[in-house]
């Protein structure tokens, strides 16, 4: 069983999982995913094809379009945005021309960040509230600005990482994490 307020619409063929919480003036076309234990927060739009993971957390004012896919525990700040067309025009039909976007594990993107369509987000990325994303972000990247640019590497925890010797610690979790061929990758104990 799921939670819908009474001010949402959902639309006949949805799938939403248990637990799952849908809260004032947000629309669900028929046929996307939510998986369980999701939030969508007030005045959330989610476009018909789109599939949320388990635990996913969509902040206020945030449209999920068509070709998005978000994988278990990933975090959409207030006011991000998706898209799904690169040169959108108003009398151009170009619905066969959406492209996807892929958002792994555990990212989180900050409030009023934009994702260019297209471009996927790593596992456990952290996008900085207000940026720009017009490239691919690998995993544990941590990227900002217009467009964004990487400045570091996140934790699991969503600790920064600074790395010695190409070793780092999360200091909130006591995790190590190796940095190898620019790729960050968690040690398994």
């Amino acid at each position: 069983m799921y939670f819908q307020h009474e001010t949402a619409v959902i639309d006949e063929g949805c799938t939403i999982g248990k637990d799952s919480k849908i809260w004032h003036f947000c629309h669900l076309m028929s046929a996307c995913v939510i998986g369980e234990g999701c939030n969508l927060g007030q005045n959330v739009f989610i476009a018909s094809g789109v599939e949320l993971g388990n635990n996913v957390k969509v902040q206020n004012n945030v449209s999920i379009y068509a070709g998005v896919v978000c994988e278990d525990d990933v975090f959409l700040g207030p006011s991000m945005v998706f898209t799904n067309v690169i040169n959108p025009r108003s009398a151009v039909n170009r619905r066969a021309e959406y492209q996807r976007t892929h958002v792994g594990k555990g990212a989180t993107i900050g409030a009023n960040a934009t994702i260019v369509c297209g471009n996927n987000i790593g596992e456990y990325a952290f996008i900085g509230a207000g940026a720009v994303v017009t490239n691919d972000v690998p995993p544990y990247a941590l990227v900002v600005g217009n467009p964004a640019r990487q400045i570091g590497w996140m934790s699991e925890h969503g600790a920064r990482l600074y790395f010695e010797n190409n070793k780092a610690i999360c200091e909130e979790s006591g995790e190590e994490y190796m940095l190898q061929d620019g790729r960050v990758i968690k040690k398994v104990t």
